[in-house]
């Protein structure tokens, strides 16, 4: 199976009290240094609480940020000093929010037409010609064309979203949250459009959720990231199920499900830590069950055990 997508030591920090002369005050480290593939075909999916990086690692994936450490190789091409215009042709975003991600001031064809004129350079009669058969696609009218985003429905322009993405023919898609804003019904409408596509088009996905039924819903596998490390990678079908790191399995516990009490988290740490003091050894010691002094001194490494399962613990379950 090839690789579709290689990261390799890419990280990310940000400076904080920046000064004229100088060198920032601290430093926080929103994505550790992070090696990870995705295989073509198939659907990565990326979990974790709110400000653990899974959106900056997104961003820097399409080149919306610049990475601190790091390359990122698609399709064997290293894409992190090169153009942008080839990002954009090997991999897309499709944003969480639907409607605030389209231009207000332009028709869809407009905001369609982009991609087709600036990455591919086609003419007019070829931007028509593929923003029909790309409409067809994702069950879009083309009367839709000549609308302004904010006549459409969540759902609509999520497709819409979506079919902007496809119309930069890129065959990575990432999908940050792209069905939280959406009914329940819509979602699964979605969903389904999704792995439709995928079989149609060939695509790869990164598929970012805090919805973890969702997520095993969709994904092939699954990368927990933790303090912006990535904590536990395994299949999608047992991670959660039979989780090895205890994170992962706080976040099973945690999820609501139909039937079932909501269940409090066993430790009274509940907060990610502080980033601008971030504690020594494993990140999740304070909140952990099974933390030893070894926890508390050294950081695990993510290491495979013999089912192929990734985790970095000293104690897993």
């Amino acid at each position: 199976m090839t690789e579709a997508l290689k990261l390799t030591d890419l990280s990310k920090s940000f400076p904080i009290g920046k000064r004229m002369f100088g060198p920032p005050r601290a430093m926080v480290h929103a994505v550790q240094p992070i090696h990870l593939s995705v295989t073509t075909g198939e659907t990565l999916g990326i979990v974790g609480e709110s400000g653990c990086g899974k959106s900056t690692l997104a961003k820097m994936l399409v080149g919306l940020l610049p990475s601190t450490t790091g390359q990122i190789e698609i399709e064997g091409a290293v894409l992190d000093n090169a153009d942008p215009a080839l990002f954009g042709k090997r991999i897309q975003y499709v944003f969480q929010d639907p409607i605030s991600s389209l231009n207000p001031r332009k028709t869809i064809r407009q905001i369609m037409e982009v991609p087709l004129r600036k990455l591919h350079g086609k003419n007019k009669a070829e931007r028509a010609a593929r923003i029909s058969e790309i409409f067809a696609a994702v069950n879009l009218r083309e009367e839709f064309l000549d609308r302004y985003p904010h006549e459409f429905s969540g759902g609509q322009a999520q497709r819409i979203g979506i079919a902007r993405a496809l119309a930069a023919e890129a065959r990575i898609l990432i999908f940050d949250e792209p069905v939280s804003a959406l009914d329940v019904s819509v979602q699964a409408q979605v969903l389904n459009l999704l792995a439709d596509l995928k079989d149609q088009f060939g695509l790869t996905y990164l598929f970012i959720s805090h919805d973890l039924a969702v997520v095993e819903a969709v994904s092939d596998r699954v990368a927990v990231l933790y303090f912006g490390s990535v904590v536990e990678i395994g299949s999608a079908r047992e991670i959660f199920a039979h989780p090895r790191h205890p994170y992962t399995a706080l976040l099973a516990q945690s999820a609501p499900e139909v039937g079932r009490p909501i269940a409090a988290p066993e430790s009274a740490e509940t907060e990610l830590p502080d980033p601008l003091s971030p504690p020594v050894g494993c990140a999740f010691n304070e909140r952990c069950p099974n933390a030893t002094d070894l926890c508390r001194k050294d950081r695990p490494a993510l290491k495979p055990d013999e089912s192929g399962r990734e985790f970095a613990c000293f104690n897993p379950i």
